[in-house]
């Protein structure tokens, strides 16, 4: 064989040594990028799997119709439940009046001198305001808030902790921080729960009231601070036109509803 054909042999050689090298290369990059792939597939599946389970809120029941209610009348926005007592009533805000569910029915609207359990439009519907006041008539029987006097009697007081709201989507629970004897001002109007100080100065008053017909918690499940929620009940004193009898409570838990 001439030098010209073994040299043009060992040409050939060194191509296909270079072609098999390189296919070997590509394929070795081929298989590991599959494996690669497949291993990020499955961190991917677990971290999503994972994400899901961090991002899961669990839920407790909720025992109001709200679907139904709302059919009834749309402005039933929340539910007030206070155990021991008869207080057991959907809640509403007119967009009509501030006071025309004093003497109107939650359920058509129509004129009834007992009225209703309701807000008014210096609260919001979502229980976020530092303090939202719920109004309700005493004297009706044991209707609406009459029986809310049942906290006057202190062993009463001492075995009836909680009161709870539930709306659409949620489930509030209030521990009962006093209820007491007070003057007939409008607590809305009368101070700016905007101002820190106030708003401290209130929740001090709460939980030392200077009347004479009062009980207080001596302890609770939280401190409170000036950033927790405080829902009032309001209702009125028989015989005392210049009073009102209040039920205070503290938000101290926050489900969600299915």
């Amino acid at each position: 064989m001439s030098e010209k054909n073994k040299k043009s042999n060992n040409n050939l050689r060194v191509i296909f040594l270079l072609i098999s090298i390189i296919l070997i290369a590509v394929g070795t990059a081929l298989v590991g990028r599959n494996i690669y792939d497949r291993i990020q597939a499955e961190r991917d599946a677990t971290e999503i799997t994972q994400s899901t389970t961090v991002a899961h809120e669990e839920t407790v029941e909720n025992p109001i119709d709200f679907a139904s209610l709302e059919e009834t009348n749309d402005e039933i926005y929340a539910w007030i439940n206070v155990p021991g007592t008869k207080v057991d009533y959907p809640i509403l805000q007119s967009s009509v009046s501030d006071d025309f569910y004093l003497n109107h029915r939650a359920t058509d609207k129509k004129y009834s001198a007992s009225g209703a359990v309701y807000t008014q439009s210096h609260n919001t519907r979502g229980f976020n305001d530092r303090v939202t006041l719920i109004y309700g008539h005493n004297g009706y029987g044991d209707t609406f808030f009459t029986t809310l006097h049942n906290f006057e009697d202190k062993d009463f007081f001492d075995e009836n902790q909680y009161f709870y709201i539930y709306t659409p989507y949620s489930k509030l629970t209030y521990q009962i921080v006093s209820a007491f004897k007070y003057d007939d001002r409008h607590i809305m109007n009368s101070f700016n729960f905007q101002s820190n100080n106030i708003f401290r100065e209130f929740i001090d008053m709460i939980q030392n009231p200077t009347s004479n017909n009062k009980n207080v918690r001596e302890s609770l499940d939280k401190e409170i601070t000036i950033d927790d929620k405080i829902v009032v009940l309001s209702t009125c004193i028989t015989g005392q036109k210049s009073n009102r009898y209040l039920v205070c409570g503290v938000l101290v838990k926050n489900e969600k509803t299915n």
